[in-house]
Order: C-alpha cells, then structure tokens, then sequence
C-alpha cells in the first residue's frame, strides 16, 4: 500500500494518509499510452517544404534534350537543382492526433499519483497559498521542501499565490481541475492541498 505524507507549515512529516485500494496494481501501460497520445496531441506539424510541383519557375526547358553532353533536364524545378523542390520533404498537413479514452486518462493519472507516493514524494499540505504575494516567502517554502522540483497543485488558487510562483523555476503551480498524469509523473515531486487531494485522489 501506498502512502502521501503530510506536512506542516514547516513542511515537516506530520503523519501519512494511504491511498485508496483502487490506486493499487494499476498496469503502468495506462500511463505511457497516456503520456504517448498527450505529447502527440499537442505536437504541432510547423515544418514545411515545397515538392517541384509548388516551386515558382520551371516553364521553360532549361537546356535542349541532346547535344549539349549533359544530363536530360525538364525543369529547374527538379530536387537535383538548387532552389528546386524538396523530395520526401515534411509537411504541415500531418495529424500527429492520438485518441485516448476518459477511463485510460483516469487510470493513467492514478498511476502517475500512485508512483509518486512509492516513491515517497507525494506531499500533502493544507495550503500553498501566499498571501502577500512574495516570491521569497514561495522560495522558502520550496527550499524547506527539499526537492528537486515539485509539481504544485492547488484548490482554487488566487492571484497573489500565483504570482508568488511564477518565476520560480523548478515548481509548476496549477489548479487541481488542470492535473492530468503527464505533469504527475514528469515532475519529481507532487504537493497538493488537502481539498485538493480529497477531490482528485478521494473521488477520483
């Protein structure tokens, strides 16, 4: 059985709360199709080249078919002229879309999250919010945390906590309607507020 450990204000172990019995023996298959289809989802075909067919020029024979010892040529815009069309170049008309169904999305997340608190990093606080809005103080939070970098999930953030987060670069701070298991598990740790964790892991 899995566990997310909770922490103070100090961010200090408090106590653990176990996950419920259905975050147990999930296949993680779940998580990396998941983790496939959402980066292909959001992969954009901006690489572009022209065949010779959409090259401008060419109407004209650039040579005569025999005598001149050189190869046969059609049209400058072949591939084998500079500045001609590109063969089996890319093309912006791909769909690199990958359909994944809701109840894979929720097992892939409940893999994610189960990972996380095996691995022991899936910290459970009562709040994240910053109420002056400080950097600082986010910086000291994050610095008593003690981890690499940490996924922030929150309920119902306000301006200042976000604010407080924003320049910091090794956290992510996010409503808990935005989790999905590809920010779980690409982060190497999770924190998330209790009214948080009670919707996400409790009713998920």
């Amino acid at each position: 059985m899995s566990f997310a450990i909770t922490l103070d204000k100090n961010c200090k172990e408090s106590g653990k709360i176990a996950l419920p019995a259905s975050y147990a023996d999930i296949n993680p298959h779940n998580l990396y199709l998941y983790v496939k289809a959402y980066l292909s989802n959001i992969r954009t075909a901006n690489a572009h080249t022209k065949t010779r067919s959409a090259v401008s020029g060419g109407g004209k024979k650039p040579w005569a078919q025999k005598g001149g010892g050189r190869a046969r040529a059609g049209s400058i815009t072949s591939p084998v002229f500079v500045g001609g069309g590109v063969a089996w170049g890319p093309k912006n008309t791909i769909n690199y879309f990958q359909k994944i169904n809701v109840k894979q999305k929720r097992l892939a997340l409940k893999c994610a999250i189960a990972e996380q608190a095996a691995a022991g990093k899936l910290f459970v606080v009562d709040s994240l919010a910053v109420e002056n809005g400080k950097t600082k103080d986010a910086a000291t939070f994050l610095k008593a945390l003690g981890q690499r970098d940490a996924l922030l999930i929150a309920n119902n953030f306000d301006e200042k906590t976000y604010l407080a987060y924003r320049n910091i670069q090794n956290c992510y701070l996010i409503d808990f309607t935005e989790v999905n298991a590809y920010f779980v598990s690409t982060y190497r740790s999770v924190v998330i507020e209790k009214d948080a964790y009670d919707k996400i892991v409790k009713e998920g």
